[in-house]
């Protein structure tokens, strides 16, 4: 078996037995990346591989000599029996929107191309500490703000190895890519209202957005601070509770990080499911959308393969004796697009105000004053992406004299978070272990296909959003493929710090579903590498 097949678990088991040496590990991580990734992004990239559009392009820089000294070390502790940590020899991607000490760090933006990080953060250097090798740093939505990648100013932007003529998901598209294409069995990705999920489902494999506060945010480079979440992605459920496991837990620079106790993710997803009560809503059966002509919400079902997975999921689950409750209501899900639409456009626009060109990143040369060197930074720096979101949350902050629209967006958002509060009651009607539902309302869209429509492509996060508001965990996981021969993934959602419980109960469904067919099948970019 090629190295690159190995689970996460199994590449620290066999390096901590001296059964696989991390340079060797390193050696084969680093070998698929040249065989499947073709043109990394860069600034002002030109495509110079004819093949380009078969390639996946997840990364835009490498750290070999860091992760060389990395290999090198976890060897030197396995030959004198040291323990060489949970992660020893496992390569790891990283999105390019964390800080990481030594290396550029930019958050795929004109901004920061020449930002080199003079710290790392919490979240990595946990990821190091437990004898991880950080091979690189991965694409993105520029500063993250984009559903499908392609927003990246770093080009070409990430395809998805399951068809590369359709997007990988966005903004952690470089790592759902980079993990889909067996390039990394791991990667840290970053989740504000579906990041995480929505390309993990889009690319076939697991990605779980933690509790907030459950993982620091010391050393992420912010979009929208009381709703941004890192979090893993990998290829199967015990990996991601693997990477849960040594990157969770309290820091003192970040005052948000929760200091309750963190449990044993890798022991609790082998208890079974008996008695656990999972359920269904029909809020999550399709978009909801304010008609702009008359104001009224319309509602586009879920596609028909993405319903039938959920369904087919929760018959699965129920065969393990899990309890199924149907019709649970969660009505404020379909403002969740709308209150996010105000509250991250404000907070973005306050977090990119130190973008100005004085104390770090891109600078303009020969500015007329100071207010010239503002204006020309900003204005060729950001990408339009930011620019939209800067121009959206300035004018929401205005507004705010006569209407204050980020309160109003926070007492709504408090709505979405007693509709799970109520779910998750022990004392109430629907007692629930965990909330079941598609984790997107489509597979993957075509390149290019909503680019430039903000609206259209904020909405593929509407079976996400509500989580992030709520400051809850979910997971996603592969629930199949659909007509198209691209992946679906269905979400389990728990109620605060119970990451436990829904990675039981993903871990379940894995394990019931390991012999279908379709968990057979490769992505096409792993099929064209001889």
């Amino acid at each position: 078996m090629s190295y690159t097949k190995l689970s996460a678990l199994d590449i620290a088991q066999k390096v901590q037995a001296g059964e696989l040496k991390a340079l060797d590990m390193l050696e084969a991580s680093l070998a698929q990346i040249q065989a499947v990734d073709g043109d990394f992004g860069q600034l002002d990239g030109q495509v110079t591989d004819p093949n380009t559009d078969k390639k996946v392009h997840a990364f835009i820089s490498l750290t070999k000599d860091l992760a060389l000294a990395q290999a090198e070390a976890v060897d030197a502790k396995v030959q004198k029996g040291e323990d060489a940590g949970l992660l020893a020899g496992v390569p790891v991607s990283i999105k390019d929107i964390f800080a990481l000490d030594g290396t550029v760090t930019t958050a795929a933006s004109r901004m920061l191309h020449n930002y080199r990080a003079p710290y790392t953060a919490t979240a990595v250097q946990k990821l190091i500490d437990a004898g991880a090798l950080i091979v690189g740093k991965v694409n993105l939505d520029e500063f993250t703000f984009g559903s499908s990648n392609e927003s990246s100013a770093y080009q070409p932007a990430s395809n998805n190895p399951w068809n590369t003529a359709h997007v990988p998901g966005g903004s952690s598209g470089g790592s759902a890519a980079a993990v889909a294409a067996e390039e990394t069995p791991l990667s840290l990705g970053t989740d504000t209202g579906g990041s995480i999920r929505q390309p993990a489902a889009f690319c076939g494999v697991v990605g779980l957005k933690p509790s907030y506060g459950r993982i620091s945010r010391y050393g992420l480079i912010a979009f929208a601070s009381s709703l941004d979440c890192p979090g893993p992605l990998a290829r199967n459920v015990p990996d991601a509770a693997l990477m849960l496991q040594v990157m969770a837990g309290s820091d003192q620079r970040d005052e948000n990080t929760s200091i309750l106790p963190v449990p044993n993710y890798l022991e609790a997803i082998q208890q079974d499911v008996k008695g656990l009560r999972i359920g269904l809503s029909p809020d999550y059966a399709g978009i909801a959308y304010p008609n702009p002509e008359t104001g009224a919400f319309e509602v586009i079902p879920v596609q028909r393969e993405v319903n039938q997975a959920v369904l087919d999921a929760a018959e699965c689950l129920a065969k393990l004796g899990a309890e199924i409750v149907e019709d649970v209501p969660m009505p404020h899900t379909r403002y969740g697009i709308p209150v996010y639409f105000v509250v991250s456009r404000i907070e973005a626009a306050s977090n990119l105000n130190r973008m100005d060109g004085v104390k770090y990143g891109f600078s303009v040369v020969d500015p007329k004053d100071l207010q010239d060197l503002y204006r020309r930074t900003r204005s060729e720096g950001f990408g339009m992406q930011p620019k939209l979101r800067i121009l959206m949350g300035a004018y929401l902050s205005a507004s705010s004299k006569n209407l204050n629209y980020y309160q109003l967006a926070s007492q709504v958002r408090a709505m979405v978070r007693k509709d799970f509060d109520l779910a998750f009651d022990a004392t109430a009607a629907h007692r629930l272990d965990a909330l079941l539902t598609p984790t997107t309302p489509t597979s993957a869209f075509k390149r290019a296909e909503l680019f430039g429509d903000s609206v259209l492509m904020q909405y593929a996060d509407q079976m996400t959003v509500s989580v992030n508001h709520a400051g809850l965990p979910a997971v996603t996981v592969p629930a199949g493929l659909d007509d198209a021969g691209l992946p679906i993934g269905i979400q389990l959602i728990g109620n605060d710090f119970r990451e436990d419980t829904i990675l039981r109960v993903a871990n379940a469904y894995e394990q019931v579903t390991s012999d279908a067919a379709w968990r057979k099948v490769r992505p096409m970019a792993l099929q064209e590498v001889k």
